[in-house]
């Protein structure tokens, strides 16, 4: 017996807020990545998210399983160095999170607002 959804139903669900990625230390991650093809040192990120070696490291790890950023391990001079980047998979992704977000925003906007952004061209991102 097929059961009929009603119009509206499940509107502010919003099911394409990734849970991998909107976890706050895995969002601060991904956009520290997002500008810099090139990748960033982990000790960097470190810094740039405010985190401790072992809360990255499980974050990136995370991150990594799903496909979202890759992990080279090398050395600076006599240095290991280990560097992160975002995958083409995880941009894309991220800027599904991204639409989402920015429909929660259009979606929280009070209607007169609404109409005065679209006029303007506003865009949330």
């Amino acid at each position: 017996m097929a059961t009929s959804k009603k119009p509206n139903q499940g509107r502010y669900a919003y099911e394409g807020l990734d849970r991998v990625i909107h976890e706050k230390a895995r969002l601060g991650i991904l956009t520290s990545l997002l500008a810099r093809v090139e990748g960033i040192s982990f000790n960097d990120l470190k810094d740039l998210c405010s985190l401790t070696d072992g809360n990255l490291s499980g974050h990136v790890a995370i991150l990594q399983e799903a496909g979202l950023v890759e992990v080279s391990k090398g050395t600076r001079g006599n240095r290991p160095l280990t560097v992160v980047r975002i995958t083409t998979e995880g941009r894309a992704k991220f800027r599904e999170y991204l639409d989402q977000l920015e429909q929660v925003i259009r979606d929280a906007m009070p209607e007169p607002a609404k109409q005065a952004n679209d006029r303007k061209g506003w865009s949330p991102a």
